[in-house]
């Protein structure tokens, strides 16, 4: 069943926006200006992005790196991680299982 969810400002220069969800799997893009911040932080949840346009550098665990269009990674469960974009651009992440905090 498709579902309309809007978009939200979700400060540092980043909105939010839900894609499709289901109890056990959840898809949301973030859409990041130039210099938007994703601040360090961690969650229970298994996380795959995927840089659909733009330039970012992540930390994740306390390793650093940058990726750009076409680059995916997986952040396991519980890693603390961030990045800044270095040019605007958007990521879909999905996230195992659903993150009710954005719903």
């Amino acid at each position: 069943m498709l579902q309309d969810f809007p978009e939200i400002d979700a400060g540092s220069g980043v909105k939010r926006q839900v894609l499709s969800e289901a109890p056990e799997l959840m898809v949301v893009a973030f859409t990041f200006a130039e210099g938007g911040e994703g601040a360090l932080h961690s969650h229970p949840h298994v996380q795959s992005t995927y840089v659909r346009s733009g330039r970012f550098r992540f930390s994740v665990a306390g390793e650093s790196f940058e990726v750009g269009p076409g680059d995916s990674f997986v952040i396991p469960s519980n890693a603390e991680h961030g990045c800044t974009c270095l040019k605007a651009g958007q990521l879909i992440d999905t996230f195992t299982p659903r993150r009710d905090d954005f719903l």
